[in-house]
């Protein structure tokens, strides 16, 4: 299949809206009084062997096979660079299906219409993958960081460490929307890894040992799951072990599993 890049007129309003319009349209969405989030809680169902090399971005399910995207992080501890590939749940081991070295800081990924799209980090580029082969269909433009990404079945979910999430169409690549996140307290930024479950958000957020439960119609977190004991039990097994990044939904099995950049777990749980 010939190469195509996905260029789009829509480049200059997504970099509008994500530059000149974020605080003016969120601000709208403050108005009324945020409910707190309620503290949810959580069960370990179990924990399987991950390799604790990979600086883990993203983390997702595609017809019943567990997926990983990593980074790559000017550090000797990570020599595995940018790759995505599906893991093996009961060795750790996994299989580079896309790599990408370190010409690129790979990001988040999502399946969706038998297409695997992929974020960077701060070279304002995504690639689309055929879901299948993993052949390289073409390209799109972004407008600053790309961290985490999911989808609904309709429209991608990006976020980009803000307290926004943008909604962009598959087939165009066009921006269509943007939501702000917030809580009782105000904005809540540093929103990373993402994963769509059963009509809610769930999110990572960065530096913090914390899920975020987001109502996608609102942007309201209205739940928050603390994972503070799981990063004890990791910083334990190993000292170079980062954030916590990387959350992954089996909506075939109901199955959830949790992991982090280094971290030598993957853990199933169920809440």
């Amino acid at each position: 299949m010939k190469r195509r890049c996905f260029v789009f007129l829509a480049v200059l309003l997504f970099a509008a809206a994500c530059n000149n319009n974020e605080d003016s349209q969120a601000s709208d969405q403050n108005a009324g009084a945020v409910p707190a989030p309620v503290l949810l809680s959580y069960q370990v169902l179990n924990r399987f062997p991950h390799d604790s090399l990979s600086f883990t971005e993203g983390l997702t399910f595609f017809n019943g096979q567990l997926f990983e995207s990593t980074g790559s992080p000017d550090d000797e501890t990570t020599t595995n660079n940018t790759w995505v590939g599906p893991l093996d749940l009961q060795n750790g081991k996994y299989q580079k299906k896309i790599d990408l070295g370190t010409s690129y800081f790979g990001e988040g990924i999502t399946f969706l219409h038998d297409k695997l799209f992929q974020l960077t980090y701060k070279t304002e580029i995504g690639f689309v993958y055929d879901a299948k082969t993993f052949k390289k269909l073409g390209s799109f433009k972004y407008k600053g960081e790309g961290w985490g990404m999911t989808n609904d079945g309709n429209s991608l979910i990006m976020s980009n460490g803000s307290y926004n999430l943008y909604y962009i169409n598959p087939d165009s690549l066009t921006f269509t929307r943007m939501l702000a996140v917030q809580d009782n307290t105000g904005f809540v930024s540093n929103i990373n890894e993402l994963e769509y479950i059963d009509g809610y958000i769930y999110a990572n957020q960065w530096l913090t040992y914390n899920i975020l439960k987001i109502d996608p119609r609102t942007g309201y977190v209205v739940g928050k799951m603390d994972f503070s004991r799981l990063a004890d039990e990791i910083k334990a097994k190993n000292p170079d072990a980062d954030t916590m990044n990387g959350i992954a939904y089996d909506s075939a099995s109901k199955k959830t599993y949790i992991t982090g950049k280094k971290w030598p777990y993957i853990y199933q749980i169920s809440w």
